[in-house]
């Protein structure tokens, strides 16, 4: 019986870089994803009927019914910002990416390598 002496540290130390690089790949595709990219899209489209309300009532000072109408979504807007919906979307979307590569790689951990050298596994 032969026990194979353990990996060089530099080989450890390219693994641990290889798992940043793998990791910063992750969050950076979960934030540039199509449905990341749709919620953008979506977030301007809203900031520009905004805008375009807004016009409307500096244009039209009066107390009317569109008046009251877009207080009340300007309004509804700012609770949304105020409660971070925007960001925990966005973080909703990182944590799962993450928790994607976590389970990835936790596979890949529990896979019996083929041989024994452990820079083979990713």
């Amino acid at each position: 019986m032969t026990s194979t002496p353990p990996p060089p540290e530099s080989e450890l130390s390219e693994e641990f870089r290889k798992l940043g690089e793998n990791i910063k790949q992750a969050a950076h595709a979960a934030w540039h994803s199509d449905e990341s990219q749709k919620f953008k899209q979506e977030l301007r489209s809203g900031l520009h009927a905004l805008e375009a309300g807004l016009k409307d009532v500096t244009a039209d000072l009066t107390t009317g019914e569109t008046g009251q109408r877009l207080r009340a979504e300007v309004q509804d807007f700012s609770a949304k910002v105020r409660s971070g919906e925007v960001e925990s979307r966005v973080r909703t979307d990182l944590l799962a990416a993450l928790r994607s590569v976590n389970a990835t790689l936790h596979k890949s951990a529990q896979a019996k390598p083929t041989d024994d050298k452990p820079g083979d596994m990713l």
